[in-house]
């Protein structure tokens, strides 16, 4: 191996260093925000993972400066904030859209049709895996397991779910989104923006009209084995949320 002694040309993988920190004001907020956190934990350095969201939530990804900005409040490195940062999925690395469109490609789903839906939406959209269309409005990318295997196929949008879904049912969603129309979640709370549910993440109460309610608990599939366990009849035909149109199990049981 020749030795380069100027250095030029030679990339090590390492950021530039020291990364920019948050203009005044915004600092001054997000110190405000970090307090309140890091005081529901007996050891500061636990904050970290709500502290990762907080920064998201400001800049829509974890950035070189929301790195440095949690190192400094919660007294680590940065090499131990981005250790965490970059274990996690749920952090972002680079700036992108609005809504975060997961695809989950896990086995079940992938079976019921989640590869189909994955292939389908990178095709509508322009887009391939952790990619965002160019309005920056949708980052789609594909979910090792969305934890939702009794409603596969499952899409989730900023971590709110989307149950049962057909290519079809998925790309209109995805349009709707691009376009600005209301876009409801099969279950759980109203959709946000990716910013905003980054702060709700954080341990921030979420203050939109209706939202806390909205969430609710298991849903009846989810619920099935618990009932049978207890010697109900589980009424079948209502187990799996309709894509759009009655099942014929709920029909004939009309």
């Amino acid at each position: 191996m020749t030795a380069n002694p100027t250095g030029q040309g030679v990339g090590l993988g390492m950021p530039q260093l020291p990364a920019p920190d948050f203009p005044a004001d915004v600092r001054a907020r997000l110190e405000a925000d970090a307090k309140e956190v890091i005081a529901r934990y007996p050891d500061s350095r636990s904050a970290l993972l709500p502290l990762l969201h907080l920064t998201q939530a400001e800049e829509g990804f974890v950035s070189r400066t929301g790195v440095r900005f949690c190192a400094e409040v919660l007294g680590l490195t940065t090499a131990e904030v981005t250790a965490v940062a970059t274990f996690y999925t749920m952090y972002r690395r680079k700036a992108s859209g609005d809504y975060q469109v997961g695809v989950c490609t896990n086995t079940l789903c992938a079976v019921m049709g989640g590869d189909a839906i994955f292939d389908e939406l990178k095709e509508h959209l322009g887009v391939g895996n952790n990619e965002t269309t160019p309005d920056g409005k949708v980052t789609l990318e594909h979910i090792e397991c969305n934890a939702a295997c009794d409603y596969a196929p499952v899409v989730m949008v900023n971590w709110e779910f989307f149950d049962n879904q057909t290519p079809e049912s998925a790309k209109a969603m995805v349009d709707d989104l691009i376009a600005g129309r209301p876009v409801a979640p099969t279950r759980g709370a109203p959709l946000c923006t990716y910013k905003e549910t980054a702060r709700i993440l954080a341990g921030f109460p979420d203050e939109r009209e209706g939202a806390v309610e909205a969430s609710g608990g298991a849903g009846p599939a989810s619920l099935i084995g618990l009932r049978i366990a207890r010697g109900e009849t589980p009424q079948l035909g209502k187990v799996v949320h309709p894509r759009g149109e009655a099942s014929a199990a709920t029909e004939e049981g009309e």
